[in-house]
């Protein structure tokens, strides 16, 4: 562990006027509260507090900062409270340990919808005070070292988090180095077998072809010596899961990787970074499509440098990143550069990014998201986003991540933009909406009244700015036609445990669920994005089974006899979720109906065979067969995509039938397994949605009926 002066001195080397005192004290308080407590590795806890405290140090961070590193686990895991942190060390340091405490307590992997309201809580608390944050990943770097010490099965949880949330909120933040390492360590626990053979593959390498790092190095500081530049010129292979990252994206494998190095100049001044760019340049091949200037047209993290990639004789590639020292501090630390010192003082380094203002930009692109599916894919995708920069016909930068098309530039300058296009132009020529936008292109836009958002552009967008906008508009084109089918569908879920779905239930829903009514809910119920057992759930809690409950076919139906056996008819299909009634056959069982059934008709004369039934609630298994009646286009792989659609909704074709074959269309029969009528609206949407089916509905036939000829 290290001890409380050489933490001192670490502190001191770049803030001379620390406040020594303040820090001995958090020491001996947090020394004092962790006694007796071990980590999984079995050595005193307190080693942790002061392990996250020197991590800071390297970014040179302010005194509250590391005294809250020293504090952050007490409230949580020791009998120490707020009020006695405050009492101690004042309002500041109190309120930033509680934001850790509360950061510590967020299950940032769970299920979607609590995820998504974390990540809500996560940005809340960074905007209150970033430091929060920075001690956060500290803290989560230090764990990852120590990661061997938990059971493999918390290993791995704690990896796929860290690889999905704190390595990109790392580099979202401008700390690369931290996400190189964070991805690596996690890299380590969830493909060891991968990470060991890239890094057996650059043994062998190294072995083959020498130093390569060394080598090129050496040749980049004679060339600058010999243009009378003074810089200062580092090396290094990249990380093994940045290699493999490559890897997969590329799909290649490692001897056909080029850029596997890179190597890093800092200049005495900006001027320097462009004459550098220019000895380059002219010493080895620029390859092309590989150039950013970052310096010019800086990241909303305050990242300044000129990234460019070179190939040598031999063919190899490697990466150069050019800056002055200054840039080169932000590129370090990020965000985190705004508290660094330097002999004493706050660094006023002109690059680094007002953290309150970066914070509200980053809020700002998620306050509009009210659904939470949205709200998380939007934070994602911005956290992932490697920026490219693209112009408007009146030369203004669009900032869109690597990726994006048309569609993500033209919700970019204005939702009613995005809404009415039609097509676009990039440096003047005609493209497709798919086409996907590269560094420093012009794009217009074309717009059209009348347009509406079209479902296919789901696909196509990239940023969470436009599919959520997207999804938005057509949630409201079909939202008549949802609130309608949602009304039936509540009706029915409420009917079956004896309740009705008034106007009151459904708002008490919305309230529980977050939505701003009882329509909403009733469309959001129609377009299959909630489950009427959500809905119920929200109502009447008690009501509803556990969720996952199974219902088994024996037990599917509520109101029968004890030796009654049932069949569905075929004529009309019916499906857990639909009203439904039964027709008794001697000898036969029950024969149940879907309520609308045209063949019902037959018994009208007959009310002594008619049984009141209702489907049990629960989650039933996907064994009821329904005929879809498609019409589709005659294109190689259109049938394909359709079965991909239903397969991918979980459904399984159980038949398949052709009825009619024209030159440009076909019409077919499909019998599909399906578990209820939400199930059975889901599958139908995903087809209504595909572009090449040009109509899809329910099949049903009165004549396939036949009285006692009914299957099961």
């Amino acid at each position: 562990m290290i001890a409380v002066e050489d933490l001192i001195t670490l502190v001191r080397h770049y803030n001379p006027k620390t406040d020594e005192a303040l820090i001995r004290a958090a020491y001996a308080f947090g020394r004092e509260m962790h006694e007796g407590q071990t980590r999984h590795s079995g050595e005193p806890y307190f080693t942790h507090p002061v392990a996250v405290a020197a991590i800071l140090t390297e970014q040179r961070l302010d005194d509250a900062t590391i005294v809250t590193a020293l504090l952050h686990d007490t409230v949580e895991d020791t009998k120490a409270s707020y009020a006695m942190v405050e009492e101690r060390f004042g309002h500041e340091i109190a309120e930033l340990v509680e934001g850790v405490t509360k950061l510590t307590n967020l299950q940032l992997s769970s299920s979607e919808t609590k995820q998504a309201e974390n990540f809500r809580k996560l940005f809340m608390a960074m905007s209150r005070d970033l430091r929060v944050i920075l001690v956060k990943l500290a803290d989560r770097l230090h764990n990852m070292r120590t990661i061997k010490a938990m059971r493999p099965e918390k290993q791995a949880q704690k990896a796929r988090e860290t690889m999905d949330i704190y390595a990109p909120l790392a580099g979202r933040m401008g700390m690369q180095w931290m996400r190189e390492e964070l991805e690596d360590l996690a890299f380590r626990v969830l493909n060891p077998e991968a990470r060991a053979s890239i890094i057996r593959r650059f043994i062998t390498l190294q072995r083959e072809t020498g130093d390569v790092v060394e080598r090129i190095t050496g040749d980049m500081r004679a060339e600058l010596e010999k243009a009378g530049i003074e810089a200062e010129v580092f090396g290094r292979a990249k990380k093994p899961y940045s290699i493999w990252r490559k890897m997969q994206e590329k799909e290649m494998g490692f001897s056909r990787l080029s850029d596997i190095y890179g190597f890093r100049i800092i200049t005495r001044s900006e001027a320097d970074c462009y004459a550098v760019l220019g000895v380059i340049h002219q010493r080895w091949r620029a390859v092309p499509g590989r150039f950013k200037d970052y310096i010019s047209q800086p990241k909303s993290n305050g990242y300044r440098s000129i990234h460019t990639t070179v190939s040598g004789r031999d063919g190899k590639r490697v990466e150069v990143q050019i800056r002055t020292r200054a840039m080169h501090d932000v590129a370090e630390t990020g965000v985190a550069a705004h508290w660094s010192y330097r002999d004493g003082v706050r660094s006023e380094n002109p690059f680094a990014v007002d953290p309150a203002r970066w914070i509200s930009s980053m809020n700002e692109q998620f306050d509009a998201e009210e659904d939470h599916e949205d709200f998380l894919e939007a934070v994602k995708l911005e956290m992932y986003a490697d920026k490219v920069f693209c112009f408007t016909p009146k030369g203004d930068v669009i900032k869109l991540p690597r990726g994006a098309t048309p569609i993500d530039f033209a919700y970019a300058i204005h939702t009613r933009i995005g809404h009415a296009c039609v097509g676009a132009k990039v440096d003047g020529m005609r493209v497709p909406l798919w086409t996907r936008i590269k560094n420093g292109q012009s794009v217009e836009v074309i717009t059209a009244d009348g347009q509406t958002p079209q479902a296919t552009w789901l696909d196509i967008a990239t940023t969470g700015k436009a599919r959520s906008a997207i999804r938005r508009a057509l949630r409201e084109l079909d939202r008549e036609r949802y609130i309608k089918l949602g009304r039936e569908l509540a009706r029915s879920a409420f009917e079956h445990v004896g309740k009705k779905a008034t106007d009151k239930a459904l708002e008490t829903a919305a309230r529980t669920l977050r939505l701003r009514g009882a329509d909403e809910v009733r469309a959001r119920l129609g377009s299959a994005e909630l489950t009427a057992q959500q809905v119920l759930g929200a109502v009447y809690p008690d009501l509803v089974p556990a969720e996952g409950a199974e219902v088994t076919r024996e037990r599917a139906v509520i109101g029968l006899g004890a030796d009654q056996g049932v069949n569905r008819a075929r004529c009309c299909q019916p499906l857990p979720g639909e009203r439904i009634v039964g027709i008794t056959f001697r000898g036969q069982g029950v024969v149940i109906h879907a309520i609308d059934c045209e063949t019902l008709s037959r018994y009208d004369q007959q009310p002594e065979r008619w049984l009141d039934l209702h489907w049990h609630t629960g989650k039933h298994p996907a064994a009821y067969d329904v005929t879809l009646d498609l019409t589709i286009g005659n294109d190689a792989g259109v049938l394909g995509r359709i079965c991909t659609l239903i397969g991918e909704r979980k459904a399984n074709i159980s038949d398949l039938t052709f009825v009619d074959r024209k030159p440009d269309f076909y019409r077919l029969l499909i019998d599909v397994e399906l578990r209820d009528a939400e199930h059975l609206h889901s599958v139908l949407s995903a087809l209504d949605a595909e572009s090449d089916v040009a109509a899809v509905e329910r099949y049903r036939d009165p004549s396939r009926s036949g009285d006692k000829r009914e299957e099961a």
